[in-house]
């Protein structure tokens, strides 16, 4: 009695191909974290707009030019302000003129970021409320 035990090298072969379903459900796990501990990213300027058909005030505000130099100097109507504590002189005699007067900021394009957030925090610290940029139409060339 002879028993047929199959040709060799038959079905018995090695499976090469990877089991790629945990590998996905690893992933799918963590793309799921990571979108669950992303914080929400707002990033809002919160602005007081005028309401619609207002009329424009009857006095002319004084406009005021305040200028921030690339080494950090500013300067308010072309004179240069020695320090902070007489930058702050000015912005609180502005902010308790009736009317407050624009003030139009305009940093120079070497001016560092820190030195023109300094004078608009001390802006908004002391009160000034009517504050812009002024000059920006040269930053959108380039």
């Amino acid at each position: 009695m002879a028993m047929s035990i199959g040709s060799p090298g038959g079905d018995q072969e090695v499976m090469v191909e990877m089991n790629t379903t945990p590998l996905i459900d690893v992933m799918l796990v963590l793309l799921v974290m990571l979108i669950i501990t992303i914080p929400i990213q707002t990033h809002a300027v919160k602005l007081e707009m005028p309401p619609p058909n207002q009329p424009p005030p009857p006095i002319e505000p004084t406009v005021v030019l305040l200028e921030v130099d690339f080494d950090g100097t500013v300067i308010w109507n072309g004179n240069p302000v020695p320090n902070r504590s007489t930058m702050d002189t000015y912005l609180i005699q502005a902010a308790q003129a009736d009317p407050q007067p624009e003030i139009h900021l305009k940093p120079n394009r070497l001016a560092k970021y820190d030195d023109v957030a300094r004078v608009l925090a001390d802006a908004q610290r002391l009160g000034v409320t009517k504050i812009g940029f002024v000059g920006t139409e040269e930053y959108g060339q380039q």
